[in-house]
């Protein structure tokens, strides 16, 4: 089926829509995640980093990075002929965090994106999400530069709940990004349904 048109016979399907948030520290690769698995061609609003900008700028390990997202990136993807997911990048640098509650309204759910070479770079996400019980799965992307560690240690590192997904995950590539958009999906569904219907002794 194609949007506004059915298959001989049937009834037009309206898919249904779900927001999913992108987050990240500066440099980890969020940008390209949305780029990768778009149906769309991605909206995105970077900006040149200047000389103004460095000395709040962090590019220790992503020195090749020469633009930064200044608000968001929006792409777009059909799971299935019912199934619609907008994603929303976050902006990664503190001083455009007063975005994030906007971007966050009628999230299904999240994306946290690590790097480990500066995995303290997601601590802010990883909390934010938290506070405001937006579920969430840790997405690991592997740099070819990166040292790779178990599922577990990153857990560890992050001090994360025993139910948030870790997963490793490469930004580029189409098909490891639509297998972690299911993964968070998933994970949403079976936290809603953990908090609608609690275990009560």
């Amino acid at each position: 089926m194609i949007f506004g048109r059915s298959e001989r016979g049937k009834p037009p399907v309206e898919p249904v829509t779900l927001k999913i948030l992108v987050a990240g520290g500066f440099g980890v690769g969020k940008t390209t995640l949305v780029g990768a698995v778009s149906e769309i061609r991605p909206l995105r609003t970077e900006e040149l980093l200047t000389e103004a900008g460095r000395p709040v700028d962090d590019t220790s390990g992503v020195e090749a990075k020469h633009t930064t997202t200044v608000a968001m990136d929006f792409g777009r993807i059909t799971l299935r002929e019912d199934l619609v997911l907008y994603l929303f990048g976050t902006p990664g640098q503190q001083r455009f965090w007063f975005m994030w509650d906007e971007l966050s309204e009628g999230a299904l759910g999240a994306i946290v994106l690590a790097d480990t070479r500066r995995l303290e770079d997601c601590f802010a996400a990883v909390d934010y999400f938290e506070r405001r019980s937006i579920p969430f799965l840790v997405g690991v992307n592997c740099f070819d530069e990166a040292a790779r560690y178990p599922e577990d240690e990153v857990r560890r590192a992050l001090d994360l709940d025993e139910n948030v997904p870790v997963v490793q995950c490469d930004a580029r590539d189409r098909t490891s990004v639509k297998e972690i958009l299911i993964g968070v999906v998933e994970h949403a569904m079976s936290y809603a349904a953990t908090h609608r219907n609690p275990v009560t002794r």
